[in-house]
């Protein structure tokens, strides 16, 4: 790739970050640049100046910048994962009720953890729902999806509550698409 073309590609994936993925490429960026330049980095332009700097950068070795932006772009889909069953937890908290420990059951938590929720949040069913989601997306690590939590609505014959999870996150208005 030519330096010109080079350098167009670096100005528009500078243009493209938020500055929250600016932060994260930082941060993937500490064995490569000290914490004081990377304070004076207030935009991709300038820590890809610094990455060319160091040889991690140039038109003909982009590797260094494709493991980075890629490593950036499963952060933000698994934090927009964690917002979405966010929103779920919300809705849930509002439609569950006494049926939490019938989709605790179904997403597989034991029933030592059932308890522990319970005693957690002895009179609000609210809380009990927003823990019970929590402590899924923790036990199943990498696994809690929207879709699998409403499958398990679905298994358990919730329907109400599933359809009302999935109109909420397929409204436009809250950019969940």
């Amino acid at each position: 790739m030519d330096s010109l073309s080079f350098n167009a590609l670096l100005l528009e994936i500078s243009d493209g970050l938020s500055a929250e993925q600016l932060e994260r490429l930082k941060f993937l960026c500490v064995e490569d640049i000290k914490k004081r330049e990377q304070e004076k980095c207030t935009s991709g332009h300038r820590l890809f100046q610094l990455l060319t700097e160091r040889g991690k950068l140039g038109p003909d070795n982009t590797e260094h910048l494709c493991r980075l932006l890629s490593e950036i772009q499963k952060s933000s889909n698994r934090l927009l994962t964690v917002n979405k069953l966010d929103l779920a937890a919300e809705v849930l908290s509002e439609t569950l009720g006494n049926n939490w420990r019938k989709l605790g059951r179904k997403l597989r938590l034991s029933e030592v953890k059932l308890d522990s929720i319970s005693r957690k949040h002895p009179s609000d069913l609210e809380e009990t729902t927003m823990e019970l989601v929590r402590e899924w997306r923790r036990c199943s690590k990498g696994q809690a999806t929207v879709e699998a939590l409403v499958q398990a609505l679905r298994d358990c014959q919730f329907n109400m509550s599933a359809d009302k999870v999935q109109d909420t996150l397929s409204d436009p208005a809250l950019g969940a698409n």
